[in-house]
């Protein structure tokens, strides 16, 4: 890990020591797929259902985990949580736009060797509820040459019960010319979402 990340991830990294252990007591994970997972840069696609989704995600992999992720720009301007959010490595999205800002800064993240951890469905979707995934985590993925990792956390999370995470193997965007198009953006997204359905036993 270069000097730039190390210092980047001082702060996560203490956090993560001082909060992780409470945190994996009050809500115990079952973590499967970690074999999938390597040193590489990659986008992390999870599901996303829950205000705990990104924190339980964290909680599944190793402190020094070069992470960040992408939340949206609400978020990042709400008072305290949005500081503490920024502290751990999120930057904001503008959502409603095409956020040129927040593009150009996952691909330099994904460039220096970062994890990304980017929700397809833009938002929280409670369970039986349906929402298109955006196309924008296969564009980031293709731009930066790296590939995607579906990832599922289940549902429903209960206090002292486990909750299930698991981390499907790396994909490979499909796409042609040296950009890709907005379809197969879009294309590669829904292939990722099925393929986290698929984990979490929906088909």
């Amino acid at each position: 890990m270069s000097e730039v990340k190390e210092a980047k991830n001082v702060f996560y990294r203490r956090l993560y020591r001082l909060l992780a252990p409470l945190i994996r007591l009050l809500f115990p994970l079952d973590v499967q797929g970690l074999e999938h997972l390597t040193d590489e840069a990659v986008v992390l696609c999870p599901n996303h259902t829950n205000g705990w989704d990104p924190i339980l995600l964290a909680c599944a992999l190793r402190y020094d985990t070069p992470l960040r992720f992408m939340a949206k720009k609400q978020l990042m301007e709400t008072p305290v949580i949005g500081w503490l959010a920024a502290k751990m490595g999120a930057f904001g999205v503008d959502r409603g736009n095409s956020d040129i800002t927040a593009i150009k800064t996952s691909i330099r993240c994904l460039k220096e060797g970062w994890k990304l951890v980017i929700f397809p469905e833009g938002t929280r979707v409670k369970e039986g509820e349906e929402a298109e995934a955006k196309g924008g985590a296969a564009m980031i993925a293709i731009r930066a040459g790296v590939q995607m990792q579906p990832v599922y956390i289940a549902t429903k999370k209960r206090m002292f019960r486990k909750t299930k995470i698991v981390f499907g193997p790396a994909y490979a965007p499909v796409y042609t010319g040296r950009k890709g198009t907005a379809e197969e953006y879009q294309a590669n997204v829904d292939e990722i979402m099925r393929q986290i359905r698929e984990m979490g036993g929906q088909e």
